[in-house]
């Protein structure tokens, strides 16, 4: 049986909401030493050679934090924090650092890009998820939670694709240095699911918006019905001529 429009624009609102949550628990990763944000960060490399740092670093969008418990443990909170481990922003100095790093911005740029991406996404996002309780009853409400759903589900690609390839690449300098380096995987795995929640989103509301309404399909019927009373009321009226009719 075909969903309503309403079922169709309730799934989409609930992977609206999914893709949100998840963008949120990514982007707040850092801000504070409170479970479950944590947990999650991008890159985690052991530092120890390097003059002044921890033993195990950890990379947020807010900060470079070490490591107690297996948990973050960051300082002050700095939005947009780059991944850049020579500068004065991240180690300060070039001791132990892979030669990749040093006298390049590539991985400064290209971190820090990510950042503007994600609140567009974001931005878009919201205004989706609250235009999405109109689409669960209208369909101008379906189209626009669509349009604004699929603006953030660009943003959200180009973001999680920036934030992904600087990562990638910084881990495998790191390894190859003799550092071991891995990703996070909640941060990634969140990112990446919610791409795939707004792709999902984008469609539903799509085809909740074609979906007729039961007053466009009330109209119809009474439509039919005015023209069947009309018909019947002037099909006597035309045997009664021909009866008088020589």
């Amino acid at each position: 049986m075909p969903l309503s429009r309403a079922g169709l624009g309730f799934l989409g609102l609930f992977f609206t909401a999914g893709a949100l949550l998840l963008m949120w628990l990514t982007f707040l990763g850092g801000v504070k030493n409170s479970n479950p944000i944590n947990q999650i960060y991008f890159l985690q490399v052991d530092s120890s050679g390097i003059p002044g740092a921890p033993s195990v670093s950890r990379w947020t969008w807010w900060n470079l934090c070490g490591v107690t418990n297996g948990r973050n443990d960051c300082g002050n909170n700095t939005p947009d924090f780059p991944f850049d481990p020579p500068s004065q922003r991240n180690f300060g100095t070039e001791e132990n650092i892979p030669s990749d790093f040093i006298g390049t911005r590539h991985y400064f740029l290209t971190s820090r890009f990510s950042w503007p991406f994600m609140i567009i996404a974001l931005f878009f996002g919201v205004i989706s998820f609250f235009t999405g309780l109109l689409a669960m009853c209208t369909r101008v409400g379906s189209y626009i939670s669509a349009f604004m759903g699929w603006i953030a589900f660009v943003f959200q690609v180009i973001a999680t694709c920036l934030i992904t390839a600087v990562y990638v690449q910084g881990r495998n300098k790191f390894n190859a240095n003799g550092q071991t380096a891995r990703l996070g995987v909640k941060a990634f795995a969140f990112m990446w699911t919610a791409v795939a929640l707004w792709l999902l989103a984008c469609i539903t509301y799509c085809l909740g918006g074609t979906v007729k309404g039961s007053s466009e399909r009330g109209y119809s019927g009474r439509k039919q019905r005015r023209r069947g009373f009309f018909t019947s009321a002037r099909q006597p009226s035309a045997e009664a001529n021909k009866e008088v009719a020589p």
